[in-house]
């Protein structure tokens, strides 16, 4: 199972405008309603990637790194 999260879309006049309440930061916007959920997957994917990049630059270089997943 892919992590999941939740998604919010309200209409700004001729825009859907949707975000992610679980990841601060995390708006995405569109014609459609399908726009603006591809927009938002593609915020929440930058915003991870970003803070997965941000939390590994503080790691010693001496400790031990590993890979775990979460179902």
């Amino acid at each position: 199972m892919a992590n999941e999260y939740t998604a919010v879309f309200e209409r700004d006049g001729e825009w859907y405008v949707a975000y992610c309440p679980e990841i601060p930061g995390a708006n995405g916007q569109g014609k459609t309603k399908d726009e603006a959920r591809v927009s938002l997957r593609e915020a929440i994917a930058l915003i991870l990637e970003d803070r997965r990049q941000d939390g590994l630059r503080g790691i010693p270089p001496e400790a031990e790194v590993e890979t775990i997943t979460v179902n």
